[in-house]
């Protein structure tokens, strides 16, 4: 079975924020990019915007603070999930998460994060200019995605300064 995950490039974000828009009107029928699991992280000085999703962590350190065990990971999407029926909203996954993909809905009363629109990111949808994109892996883009993460990691790092 082929993976698919979602990838990032930060040198083509705009930071228009559509993918913010449509997350948060998918999953909540309501504009509030507050409410999106995608958040535009902007350094607009300099121009620069960086796309931060759910990275689906294989150790993810959101499913390792859990006391309910309510975040688990989903085999067949290889993502990370919610089951909300076991959820009891302490938030420490909120905390836990590196990456800031972690929310909270105090209507709901619930945390939320990127469940990839089971398997058809709309964020990915309407980005035109693929600055977020969901592909298939395989061993080559394996190698060019770790390449990928380290300019990233390098792009954050400078502009985090």
């Amino acid at each position: 079975m082929s993976r698919k995950i979602m990838i990032v490039d930060p040198e083509k974000c705009t930071g228009c924020r559509t993918c913010e828009l449509v997350c948060s009107v998918k999953h909540n029928g309501v504009s509030a990019p507050s409410l999106a699991r995608i958040h535009i992280v902007k350094w607009d000085n300099e121009g620069f915007y960086i796309p931060m999703h759910c990275q689906h962590c294989k150790d993810a350190p959101c499913m390792a603070v859990c006391p309910n065990d309510a975040i688990y990971r989903d085999e067949e999407m290889d993502s990370v999930r919610i089951d909300h029926d076991l959820c009891i909203g302490c938030k420490m996954c909120v905390s836990a998460c590196p990456f800031g993909a972690m929310g909270w809905n105090p209507k709901r009363g619930r945390v939320f994060k990127c469940d990839l629109c089971h398997g058809d990111p709309q964020c990915v949808r309407f980005c035109d200019i693929k600055a977020v994109d969901y592909v298939e892996t395989s061993k080559l883009q394996n190698e060019r995605m770790r390449e990928a993460a380290e300019n990233y990691a390098e792009l954050v790092r400078r502009y985090a300064r």
